[in-house]
């Protein structure tokens, strides 16, 4: 079995580890890296020359994430990627050698890298249970459609009337006055804890729950566009259990719903190209309404395939 730099001594895998040849996970990582790449590009263009985006840096400011850690492949845990040729290139080599080196990686005694599930969960174990259990009870209850995306209204509520600026270095569509109008309006029922935390002194109140970090296994519901946009984050803070493709699936998931937001928002986006979704209408209503809907199914899988990647690490202990 060859020996590779900075390894601890091999650990045996399970019988039901799933063997990935060389050239079959080879060709995933290479595909991931170049999804990727395309994912960030704007990001590293923009951070290139200075400039800023207020709709998509959010991804990447909110969620700190450097483009490299987007740009490596796991495979997930209880999978193991096979060495290799002994006859292949010496840089293919060179870099599978510095994968067995990475962070909770492990050789196996066939000379396979994988995920050390046991000093993975000594590290971080309690984090994977938390998040198996918000995931799972987020996932067991109805989604609710009737908060009309008002929490954004709710952070700049009053603002203009104290002086303050506003969270973005955009115009209010409606000014000032028209925006604190359409909250006043309205019932403002946000159930996420990292939006109304955000919300002006004098919106907190308007709102019909208190949601709180203690409170947000209770509260989270599949209806939201933030706690869908979350299960990137929930992928991140998960690091290797999770599947490259999984971890941009819900990527995309989060930029598609940030886009959303924003057009929903009282901001006027008209200069990123974007036509409001004016929610004080009827129209803009119904359409914020079918989109969030059609949000809420598609991180229903995203959400079944997190909950799968924590169970199957914690059924590895």
């Amino acid at each position: 079995m060859p020996t590779y730099p900075g390894t601890v001594s091999p650990v045996a895998v399970s019988a039901a580890a799933t063997v990935l040849p060389y050239a079959r996970w080879a060709e995933r990582a290479t595909t991931h890296a170049t999804r990727a790449d395309a994912l960030t590009a704007g990001w590293r263009e923009r951070r290139a020359a200075g400039t800023t985006h207020a709709i998509e840096d959010f991804l990447f400011t909110y969620y700190p994430t450097r483009p490299a850690q987007l740009r490596r492949w796991h495979p997930g845990s209880g999978v193991v990627v096979g060495r290799p040729d002994d006859g292949a290139e010496p840089g293919v080599l060179a870099a599978y050698a510095e994968r067995a080196t990475w962070r909770w990686y492990r050789t196996t005694p066939d000379g396979g890298v994988t995920l050390d599930a046991e000093a993975f969960l000594a590290e971080r174990g309690d984090t994977v249970r938390y998040v198996r259990d918000l995931l799972a009870a987020t996932a067991s209850r109805p989604a609710r459609f009737g908060c009309l995306g008002l929490h954004e209204w709710a952070m700049v509520y009053r603002d203009h009337a104290a002086g303050r600026a506003s969270r973005h270095p955009l115009p209010l569509r409606l000014g000032g006055d028209g925006t604190d109008a359409v909250v006043e309006g309205h019932r403002i029922r946000c159930t996420h804890v990292d939006a109304y935390r955000f919300f002006t002194p004098e919106a907190s109140g308007l709102n019909t729950e208190r949601p709180t970090r203690e409170t947000q296994p209770a509260l989270e519901q599949p209806g939201c566009l933030h706690a869908n946009m979350d299960l990137y984050k929930w992928s991140l803070k998960l690091g290797p259990v999770v599947p490259g493709e999984l971890l941009l699936d819900t990527f995309e998931l989060a930029r598609d719903v940030r886009v959303l937001d924003m057009q929903a928002s009282p901001y006027d986006v008209s200069s990123y190209g974007l036509a409001p979704v004016a929610i004080e209408t009827p129209d803009g209503r119904a359409e914020y309404v079918r989109r969030q809907q059609e949000f809420a199914e598609r991180s229903a899988d995203l959400r079944t395939r997190l909950l799968d990647a924590c169970e199957a690490l914690l059924a590895a202990d």
